[in-house]
C-alpha cells in the first residue's frame, strides 16, 4: 500500500504531468453487421497509408478463379495479386496444410530447428535441382537477399577488392550508369521491377519508385533488357568489378515483355565467360506462370541463382526462396543474414503443399494450354478493334495487352479495368497502356472465354461512350520520361521497353 501511495504522488507532480503527453486509447469497434463494399473503401482510405489506387472491389470470398464482395457480385480474378495466387484462390490442399500445421505449430525462429523446414528445403532443392535453399518471407526480401549473396560471392570468390570509397555515379549516355570506384557491382535491366526496397529502387526506372527516397544505393550498372550486344559491352568494360546480373526472364511490371529468342542462352554464355553470376528472378515468372515450372526453361538454361515467391506460398502466407549451389551459398555465414519468420514451419508446410498442386496438377502444361487460348481469343478482338490494341503478347497464362493510347484517349487503361470490373472480370493496368491479363493457373476453358469477351464488349460497347463522357485530359507523357537515362520507357518506339 505505502508503495501504491508513493506511485499515485509521483504521478500527480506536476512535473510529471508536464513531461508527459498522454495517449488515449478508443475502444476497438465491434463489429455488428457486415460492412458493404464502399464503407470498408472509405475505412480504408481513412486509416491505410495511400500507397496504392485499388479497382474499387472488395474481395471478401474466393475460390479457384472467382472472387465474391460483400455484397454477393461474383467476379473473374484476371490478376491473381500479381501471380501468387497461381493455384487459385484458397485451394483446399494448400488451405489443409494451413489448418493442420496452424494447430501444431507456427514459429521457432531459426535460432532452433523445426520439424517441417528441411523437408522444405529438400524438396525445393530437388524440384529445381539447386543444392541449396535460403529461406525468406517477401519477393522483396529474397532479392535483397541475393543482392547480398551475390556480393558476398563476388568478394571471397571472384576476389573483387572492397570499395575504393563510397562510390560516386554519374550519368553517362542514353543506356547506361557508368560507376567510379566501386566494386561488386550489380548489372540489371532498364524496366526492370524487384520490389521497392531502397537497394532494389536504386535499380528501377521507374520514377514514382524512386523520387523522393534518395539518396539511391550505389553500385549498380543499367542495361536494355534483350539487349545481349549492350550486355557484353558492360561486362567487357567492368566485369572484373561486376558480381551479378539480376534479371527477369519476362518483365512482368513493364507489361509482360519478352526477350528475343536466344538471350537468355547468350546471357547463360556472357556470364560464364565473365565470371558473373547470372540470378534470375522468377518471383513472378516462375511457378508455372508462363507454361514452364520456370521462365527460364524455355530457353534451358541454369541460372547460378534463382529467386522465388508470390505462387510460393499458395496465396495463403508469404514464403520466398533464394536457390543456389554451395559454391555461392555457403559464402553466407552464420550471423550474416536472417530471418526470424523465414522458413517457419507454418509457411514450410504451406509451400510444400503449394508445390504439390503445381506437379500434381500439371500447371505448367495447363497454363501452357489455357494460355495459347487466351492468346488465340485476344488476338481475334485485336483483329476486331486494331485502332484500340497495338500488340497482344506472352507466354502461358502470362499475358498483357497493349493499348493505344492516341487512339484510347482520354480513357486510360486503369478505365478500361473499371470497365471490364462492371462486366464481371477484375485486371489491373501497368503503366497507362497496357492491361496485364494473369488469372489463376487451374482457370477453366469458359472462364478464359468470359474473360475475353468482356474485354471484347468493353471495347465494342463502353469505350465510345466513355470517350464522350470523360473530359479531356491534360496529363503528358513527361511522368515517364526515366530520370535515370531521360528516355520514355514506355513508349512503344522504344522496342525493349
Amino acid at each position: 500500500m505505502a508503495s501504491r501511495r508513493c506511485l499515485q504522488r509521483a504521478l500527480s507532480t506536476t512535473s510529471f504531468k508536464n513531461s508527459v503527453i498522454w495517449r488515449s486509447f478508443g475502444a476497438v469497434p465491434q463489429a455488428t453487421t457486415p460492412s458493404s463494399s464502399q464503407e470498408l473503401i472509405n475505412s480504408e482510405y481513412q486509416y491505410s497509408a495511400h500507397n496504392y489506387h485499388p479497382i474499387p472491389v472488395v474481395f471478401s470470398q474466393g475460390k479457384g478463379s472467382c472472387i465474391q464482395d460483400p455484397e454477393g457480385n461474383r467476379y473473374l480474378d484476371f490478376l491473381s495479386a500479381y501471380s501468387a495466387v497461381n493455384q487459385g484462390h484458397c485451394h483446399p490442399k494448400i488451405m489443409k496444410a494451413l489448418q493442420e500445421q496452424a494447430q501444431r505449430l507456427t514459429l521457432s525462429s531459426r535460432a532452433f530447428y523445426n520439424d517441417r523446414f528441411p523437408i522444405f528445403a529438400e524438396y525445393l532443392t530437388s524440384m529445381f535441382g539447386y543444392d541449396m535453399v535460403l529461406p525468406m518471407n517477401t519477393g522483396a526480401e529474397a532479392v535483397e537477399t541475393a543482392l547480398k549473396v551475390a556480393r558476398k560471392w563476388g568478394h571471397e570468390k571472384k576476389k573483387i577488392p572492397k570499395d575504393e570509397d563510397n562510390g560516386k555515379v554519374i550519368a553517362s549516355d542514353m543506356s547506361l550508369t557508368q560507376l567510379i570506384h566501386t566494386q561488386a557491382i550489380i548489372v540489371s535491366c532498364c524496366g526492370c521491377f524487384h520490389g521497392r526496397t531502397l537497394a532494389v529502387i536504386s535499380m528501377s526506372c521507374d520514377n514514382e519508385a524512386t523520387r523522393g527516397f534518395g539518396p539511391l544505393l550505389p553500385g549498380h550498372l543499367k542495361v536494355d533488357f534483350g539487349d545481349a550486344v549492350g550486355l557484353e559491352k558492360v561486362f567487357k568494360e567492368n566485369g572484373d568489378r561486376i558480381a551479378g546480373f539480376l534479371f527477369e526472364p519476362i518483365q512482368g511490371e513493364a507489361g509482360v515483355i519478352i526477350p528475343p529468342d536466344g538471350y537468355l542462352k547468350t546471357v547463360r554464355d556472357l556470364c560464364s565467360k565473365y565470371n558473373i553470376l547470372m540470378i534470375a528472378d522468377e518471383i513472378q515468372s516462375g511457378l508455372a506462370r508462363s507454361g514452364k515450372m520456370l521462365a527460364v526453361d524455355w530457353e534451358e538454361v541454369r541460372p547460378d541463382v534463382v529467386i522465388l515467391g508470390k505462387a510460393l506460398g499458395g496465396g495463403v502466407i508469404p514464403v520466398s526462396a533464394v536457390l543456389a549451389d554451395k559454391d555461392v551459398m555457403l559464402c553466407i555465414r552464420p550471423g550474416e543474414h536472417g530471418s526470424t519468420f523465414g522458413g517457419n514451419p507454418l509457411a514450410s508446410a504451406v509451400a510444400v503443399a503449394a508445390l504439390d498442386v503445381i506437379r500434381d496438377e500439371k500447371l505448367a502444361e495447363r497454363s501452357a494450354e489455357m494460355g495459347q487460348e487466351l492468346r488465340n481469343q485476344l488476338v481475334k478482338i485485336q483483329q476486331q478493334f486494331p485502332n484500340y490494341i497495338k500488340e497482344v503478347r506472352g507466354r502461358g497464362l502470362f499475358n498483357a495487352v497493349e493499348l493505344n493510347s492516341k487512339n484510347l484517349s482520354p480513357v486510360s487503361a486503369y478505365d478500361i479495368c473499371l470497365q471490364l470490373k462492371e462486366r464481371g472480370v477484375l485486371a489491373k493496368p501497368t503503366h497507362d497502356t497496357i492491361i496485364r491479363l494473369t488469372p489463376p493457373l487451374s482457370i477453366s476453358l469458359k472462364e478464359v472465354q468470359q474473360g475475353s469477351k468482356a474485354l471484347s464488349d468493353v471495347l465494342g460497347h463502353d469505350l465510345p461512350k466513355m470517350q464522350k463522357e470523360k473530359p479531356e485530359n491534360s496529363s503528358s507523357t513527361a511522368s515517364n520520361i526515366c530520370d535515370r537515362c531521360g528516355r520514355n520507357l514506355h513508349d512503344s518506339t522504344h522496342n525493349n521497353h
